[in-house]
């Protein structure tokens, strides 16, 4: 980073056209769509991959953890790697091996090579997503920002509400393996969609003549960062401890197997409104919005338990889908969150933690639920995800008073759209 100094127009190039670039947004969106369908469409998948594979449905569950395990400790060391190279080049390489990833996953003839093709999956996840969380602040100006993010995010709210129902729909009818490999040309094709329609961006840091690289240590917005990422790992763990194994908790709740690929579609259209609604209330409500939707998370998964634990099946349909239409919105306002609260200096790094964050979250639900579905069942998914929830606002609110009267060291900017 450079020293410390307030941002002036020319600090950093803001983008030549004033248009807002929904047509590169966009293109991020469907990008993200199908790397996120690609981490999470085993979730879908668990019974049926179990009982192919001969392997237990917690240990099937850990194939989410070890994706996402790859993630945690690739994403940060690529980050600092690649930080001279072309960000658009960056998503291609991604893309295309995340597509590989799924094809050698559908042909792999033990658990053991699957894991294998997962982690090379989540090596590229992880480079993906160390660029394109950051990418969307390089094409918009810092008030466009929540907007920008809510779209790009819906990518990943499109995962949910298509790409891992329909997964589902596929590996229940055709098989698993076939549905990995469809996924992986899906992926091919949205790499040629991102070579003509995502824009380049120049994500240099300027430096003017006199300026000091400092340590990444001595900015006064890296403390801010490490706490944002912590609430984004409680949450996302307590989120995962029961969204990763939500088949299968649904077949213990009465629900048939083939009804399963609908209420999964309902869940993620219900995911696709909170985001929305955050798109909205992010710009205008930044602290506020995040506090309603975690108290409505854990009011819903309490309502859900209840539910189940009362054989209301349509109960239970819904509390989860207030529960996912709650948490939909959340990781996009984490993200803003994110953005606006690192220096421009710090972006990439962010992006980095961030990327990092969310996936040890992910892992780490996996793990947690894995633990207590072999020690008390699927019923009790539910009460558990509502503790760790509640931790993590907890420590949002603690964060949130002690930053309330903190001004950002540095204003971000837009970085310029190349051609």
């Amino acid at each position: 980073m450079v020293a410390s100094r307030p941002f002036t127009q020319d600090t950093v190039n803001t983008p030549q056209n004033p248009r807002f670039p929904w047509i590169g947004l966009l293109t991020l969106a469907g990008a993200i769509f199908v790397s996120v369908t690609s981490e999470f469409l085993p979730t879908g998948l668990i019974p049926d991959m179990s009982r192919d594979l001969g392997v237990s449905i917690s240990l099937t569950g850990q194939l989410v953890t070890i994706f996402a395990a790859t993630v945690v400790v690739a994403t940060t060391p690529l980050t600092l790697v690649t930080q001279r190279f072309s960000r658009k080049s960056l998503v291609l390489v991604a893309l295309c091996t995340i597509a590989v990833a799924n094809v050698l996953a559908a042909l792999a003839p033990t658990f053991e090579l699957l894991v294998g093709a997962r982690i090379l999956g989540g090596l590229a996840h992880g480079l993906f997503w160390a660029v394109v969380a950051a990418y969307s602040a390089h094409l918009v100006a810092p008030e466009q920002l929540g907007r920008a993010t809510a779209i790009t995010a819906g990518g990943g709210s499109a995962a949910f509400v298509l790409g891992v129902p329909v997964g589902t729909a596929l590996g229940h009818a055709f098989g698993w393996r076939p549905t990995f490999a469809i996924l992986g040309g899906i992926v091919l094709v949205l790499a040629l969609v991102v070579v003509k329609f995502l824009p380049a961006v120049d994500h240099r840091i300027p430096v003017k003549t006199g300026e000091i690289r400092l340590p990444a240590r001595k900015d006064r917005t890296l403390p801010r960062i490490i706490g944002v990422c912590v609430v984004i790992l409680l949450v996302l763990i307590g989120q995962n401890t029961l969204s990763t194994y939500i088949t299968p908790w649904l077949e213990d709740a009465s629900f048939s197997p083939d009804s399963i690929p609908l209420v999964l579609f309902a869940f993620g259209g219900a995911g696709a409104v909170g985001l929305v609604l955050a798109g909205f209330a992010t710009d205008r409500f930044p602290r506020r919005g995040f506090l309603i939707a975690a108290i409505a998370v854990i009011l819903a998964l309490a309502g859900l338990a209840l539910a189940a634990g009362a054989g209301a099946t349509a109960a239970v349909v819904v509390a989860a889908v207030v529960w996912n239409i709650a948490f939909g919105g959340i990781p996009a306002m984490l993200q803003t969150r994110m953005l606006r609260t690192s220096s421009f200096q710090l972006r990439s790094l962010a992006a980095a933690l961030q990327t990092t964050a969310f996936n040890i979250g992910i892992g780490g639900g996996a793990i947690v639920g894995g633990i207590a579905i072999d020690t008390s069942g699927l019923q009790v998914l539910p009460w558990v995800a509502i503790g760790i929830v509640v931790v993590g606002l907890v420590v949002s609110l603690v964060l949130e008073a002690r930053t309330a009267g903190a001004v950002p060291d540095e204003a971000p900017r837009a970085s310029r759209v190349t051609s």
